[in-house]
């Protein structure tokens, strides 16, 4: 395979093994990543969860259909306990709760699992930053105990990346033979009856995607270059399937072909739909940002309502008092929140009294409409002139200092 391919492949280790716990992160030596696969992060909720519902699994599955779910959207709080008669591993608790890790429909992600359970193609659409590629990250790892069998699709995406490719050292000295050929995350998923993960399927050229449409219906990749030996065909195990993503707005850049289509069940992931659970994950992944960078998170609620509340009048189009909003081009995600959250906490920390926090705000907005169209400048500041200055008048205080600060805006 060539060097600048885009395909990742990570070894599987006890991360996510049911019955056995993952070591804590600076134990293991995880600390030296900065983002911690889900399977070593949540590894001890996995292995809890196994031992917790012993239930019927779909082949090759670690947790049960019903464990998949409450993995990925939480016990709501409740300490589940373990029956009597389970045996966890060494690390596991008997009674724990699960984390939240997923904010949306509790609908929307059964509806993911029972595809997965009947082994059928799973596509996650939507705008950028709706948290697509965590959820699939999330059922990937409480499906089969990993989430790296990963393609990440771009416009140079090759169809070797999704198939095989070659040992070109040992191919020259064997010739093609099984021991030469270098799998792709999908083969190697077949090959295990695991999940493989396609990342922005529709920037994969035509030709490429192409590749998917038999793959996902006879199970199968054909290796002519071995025909007339055992490893002509390469034939998937029970459990194998995959899940792709693709982002609403790159519909364009390679459209997918009526054939694949049907090869997947579509799910659109949407923004979050309440302002407070919004709010709430704003909060908690800017502060992880924040503390992951050593620095203490001094970002008040007030800053954070305000923030929330303008990416939602702006991806609205509508405020919540019901008051008309020009929407820029921008997608204004969940995603881009946390960031600007994530940044007004590090300037607070690393710059501590050189001014206030809420005066920060307007320029990061700025920063966020005008990525795709300069022009989006002007409809942020008829924002400032419509909503923002209403609510001034209605007597916010934060509001008003917003309001204030509007000649930032035109800079």
């Amino acid at each position: 395979m060539t060097s600048d391919t885009t395909t990742t492949i990570e070894s599987t280790d006890t991360g996510g093994v049911p019955g056995q716990a993952t070591p804590p992160v600076g134990v293991s030596g995880r600390e030296d990543r900065q983002v911690t696969l889900p399977e070593d992060q949540y590894g001890t909720e996995l292995a809890f969860l196994a031992a917790h519902d012993p239930g019927p699994r779909p082949p090759g599955w670690l947790l049960t259909p019903r464990a998949v779910v409450t993995f990925v959207m939480g016990s709501a709080g409740e300490a589940l306990g373990l029956p009597k008669s389970a045996q966890p591993g060494a690390g596991v608790p008997r009674r724990l709760v699960i984390e939240q890790k997923f904010v949306g429909e509790r609908a929307l992600v059964e509806r993911c699992v029972v595809t997965l359970a009947g082994e059928r193609g799973l596509l996650l659409v939507g705008e950028p930053g709706t948290a697509k590629s965590m959820l699939s990250e999330l059922l990937s790892a409480a499906v089969c105990g990993t989430s790296a069998l990963t393609v990440q699709g771009t416009a140079g995406t090759t169809e070797d990346q999704l198939k095989y490719g070659w040992n070109y050292a040992l191919l020259l000295a064997q010739g093609p033979t099984r021991h030469a050929l270098v799998p792709s995350p999908v083969l190697t998923a077949m090959t295990r009856g695991a999940v493989a993960r396609v990342e922005e399927v529709t920037r994969c050229l035509p030709e490429v995607q192409d590749a998917l449409v038999s793959l996902l219906s006879e199970r199968r990749i054909a290796v002519p270059e071995l025909a007339g030996s055992e490893g002509a065909q390469v034939h998937a195990a029970p459990g194998f399937t995959l899940i792709a993503t693709a982002n609403l707005r790159d519909k364009g850049v390679s459209e997918m072909s009526a054939a694949l289509k049907r090869r997947f069940n579509f799910e659109t992931v949407g923004p979050i739909g309440d302002v407070d659970a919004e709010t709430a994950l704003v909060r908690r992944q800017s502060r992880a940002a924040v503390e992951r960078a050593g620095a203490a998170y001094q970002v008040d609620d007030a800053v954070l309502e305000a923030l929330v509340t303008a990416f939602r009048d702006l991806r609205d189009g509508r405020s919540a008092e019901g008051w008309e909003v020009e929407r820029p081009s921008t997608v204004m995600s969940t995603a881009e929140a946390v960031s600007v959250a994530g940044s007004l906490g590090l300037a607070t920390a690393y710059f501590p009294g050189d001014r206030d926090v809420l005066s920060l705000l307007p320029g990061h907005l700025l920063g966020v409409v005008r990525k795709d169209d300069p022009a989006d400048a002007a409809r942020l500041l008829g924002y400032w002139d419509g909503p923002v200055r209403r609510r001034a008048e209605q007597g916010s205080a934060t509001w008003r200092a917003l309001w204030e600060l509007r000649a930032v805006l035109e800079s």
